[in-house]
């Protein structure tokens, strides 16, 4: 009888690449992973790794595998779905992956009135940005992700997920002391265009919609500077090294003297809740998204 752990962690390598970015997935150590892959080694007889410079690859055995043990997960998923479906009662274990101001912004809130309202569920959220956490949810790593897309830059869906809106975010500008368009109530993109930037890292979503809503404006940014937590951003842009944008969700109090100022066209990211398709019988998934979505009002009212 084949394991099913170990052929979740076998699924796992073959996802992801290699045995320590499995260990990082599952959250167990690299030793334990190489243990479980000899283990299953044992029980089918037959080598499914090999060693390929520093790291393995799958042999064909271990291919073959592998393809069986996704299509294995995705159906004891939906059995777990249908299960908890037939008892009407949100048990069990709820992954979750969240971009960090979402996790800052909403799940405290969420998962607190979760674990009040339904104490046999366990839920639980892990920081990661919309791209790989999108990833994970497709191949059942996770059950429910919350990612975003931009106003003028959707982004577009795997087929076999479903999604849920749960808030508007507004974004401003951040200005450093002494600007001089600090005291204006709202400012347009293109009065910045001689302004140095702080902008997030380079090739990620973010990124991209920044540099493409700038020079829609007609604004070539020079990005002085790039950082990807909120607290870091501000914290440039106190020290007066550039202007920046920032959402409002999960933000948190402004240093000193920056001001944040809106835009006079609105500029906002729509936040999604989205979970695979055959899990949609799951009260498990729709607790998690009344929760989050509550949680979306409160900021919004706030």
């Amino acid at each position: 009888m084949l394991n099913l752990e170990r052929l979740r962690i076998l699924h796992a390598i073959a996802t992801y690449g290699s045995v320590s970015a499995a260990a990082d997935v599952l959250h167990v150590t690299t030793s334990a992973v190489s243990q479980q892959m000899t283990k299953l080694e044992r029980e089918t007889g037959q080598q499914l790794l090999a060693k390929n410079g520093r790291g393995v690859r799958l042999t064909d055995a271990g291919k073959l595998l592998s393809g069986h043990a996704g299509r294995i997960l995705s159906l004891v998923e939906l059995a777990h779905s249908d299960l908890e479906a037939h008892r009407g009662a949100p048990v069990g274990e709820l992954r979750m992956g969240a971009f960090p101001t979402a996790v800052r912004g909403l799940f405290p809130q969420a998962l607190v009135a979760m674990r009040r309202d339904y104490p046999g569920l366990r839920a639980m959220v892990h920081e990661m940005e919309p791209e790989p956490a999108l990833v994970r949810l497709a191949r059942g790593d996770i059950d429910l992700a919350v990612v975003l897309d931009w106003y003028n830059k959707p982004m577009s869906l795997p087929g076999g997920l479903a999604k849920e809106p749960l808030l508007d975010d507004l974004a401003d500008v951040m200005l450093p002391p002494g600007h001089p368009l600090a005291d204006r109530d709202e400012v347009e993109l293109g009065e910045l265009a001689d302004d140095d930037w702080i902008a997030w890292p380079d090739g990620g979503f973010c990124q991209e919609w920044l540099l493409f809503t700038l020079r829609g404006k007609g604004v070539e940014p020079r990005i002085a500077h790039h950082a990807e937590e909120h607290p870091t951003v501000l914290a440039l842009v106190a020290a007066g090294l550039g202007v920046a944008v920032a959402p409002r969700l999960g933000r948190g109090p402004l240093p000193d003297g920056v001001r944040a100022v809106p835009v006079r066209h609105t500029m906002k990211r729509h936040i999604y809740a989205v979970w695979r398709s055959d899990a949609d019988r799951r009260p498990a998934i729709r607790v998690a998204v009344e929760a989050l979505r509550r949680a979306g009002e409160a900021v919004a009212a706030g």
